[in-house]
């Protein structure tokens, strides 16, 4: 089967490989079969190898969902009553972590910081001292909206040491860059299938410290279908999802771990690098500018500035490389114009150097200039 072949410069889903693609095309099966429940633990065990998570402290538990599901899954989850939660937050998605709080009711602490900086560590110091109900920390990891990579193993030090579980959003960098559960002090992080594995949307997982989800238990319920302890507790009492999983893009997923493995951990996230120095090369040869200085950048997100050019028009410009195969995607932060693009997917330098052929097609029909113009 031919399958035409898109590069997906957006944060996820990801370009897959066809092998990826195909692996979904399987005879039907019901869910509920012990053939389909050895598949999950498998599952299961290679998540923790991604996250280098060690099998006699941490489990992961699979839900079916977008990766903002795991956001509310974990919030309502794993906070005690009478308990806060520290947002460590400076961009749009520590922002939906606040939000799902105020879905919630649940007590918090919104620490807002600007969207273009690292989060202030002596701001997050006194949080935690001048309040000492915090359960939980939690922060992004990497801020997708901007391509910012936040410090957790400073943030995780200081949650521990006052007592509190730290939550991690890596939806956006596990399996792209380096990651590890206990060097990086993470109780918990989570991400889903399309991003850094590779595979299909539908499929998301949490990978915690087990001991702390059995403590959880105790907790106040404030959800039925997005509760960890009642999901881990299935798992581990039948080897199966309390609810009907994503059967299709649990194999697609399976494939995809498969080749994460068979590449390596060094290589995959040494093509990541390259294709954002491809990226970085391109954006400034054309004279566009990103918002976010070079040293705080996760190596995953360029957040490009809108040129200041009467011509400029992101619509336009997307929907024209959309034509051709690429996608682009708009930015995420609310006080300035960008659009994103992204080293996710199974893209390599090739695609990038295409894809500026591409983009420099598009300034010159409709009119916009090459070096952009900024004022």
């Amino acid at each position: 089967m031919t399958i035409k072949r898109n590069v997906l410069l957006n944060p996820g889903p990801a370009t897959t490989t066809d092998t990826v693609k195909m692996a979904q095309v399987v005879p039907d099966i019901c869910p509920r079969e012990k053939e389909f429940a050895g598949m999950m633990k498998q599952l299961r065990a290679d998540l923790l190898r991604v996250a280098h998570a060690p099998a006699e402290k941490y489990t992961s538990v699979l839900f079916c969902g977008s990766g903002t599901i795991n956001i509310d899954i974990c919030l309502n989850s794993l906070l005690p009553a009478g308990k806060k939660v520290l947002v460590v937050n400076n961009g749009a998605y520590s922002s939906r972590a606040v939000e799902v709080c105020q879905y919630y009711g649940l007590p918090h602490v919104d620490l807002k910081s600007s969207v273009f900086e690292l989060p202030d560590l002596n701001a997050v110091e006194q949080a935690l001292s001048g309040n000492p109900d915090v359960a939980v920390v939690y922060t992004t990891h990497h801020e997708t909206g901007t391509g910012i990579l936040n410090p957790i193993r400073q943030i995780g030090e200081m949650a521990h040491r006052h007592g509190a579980v730290f939550v991690v959003d890596t939806t956006s960098s596990l399996g792209m860059i380096p990651f590890d559960m206990e060097r990086d002090n993470v109780d918990f992080c989570m991400a889903s299938a399309q991003k850094g594995i590779m595979a299909m949307a539908g499929l998301s997982f949490i990978i915690g410290n087990e001991a702390e989800i059995r403590k959880s238990k105790d907790y106040p319920r404030r959800s039925y279908y997005c509760n960890l302890f009642l999901q881990y507790d299935f798992f581990e009492r039948t080897g199966e999802m309390h609810f009907t999983p994503p059967v299709q893009t649990i194999y697609a997923t399976i494939q995809a771990l498969k080749e994460y493995f068979e590449v390596g951990e060094a290589e995959k996230f040494a093509r990541h690098r390259r294709v954002i120095d491809a990226i970085h090369n391109g954006l400034a040869a054309m004279g566009l500018r990103e918002a976010i200085r070079r040293d705080i950048q996760s190596g995953l997100v360029a957040s490009v500035l809108y040129p200041d050019d009467e011509h400029w028009n992101f619509e336009r410009v997307h929907d024209y490389c959309y034509e051709r195969g690429f996608t682009i995607y708009p930015g995420k932060i609310s006080t300035t114009n960008t659009f994103r693009l992204c080293a996710l997917g199974t893209i390599d330098v090739p695609d990038i150097e295409d894809f500026f052929v591409v983009l420099r097609e598009a300034f010159e029909k409709y009119g916009i200039a090459v070096p952009a113009k900024y004022t």
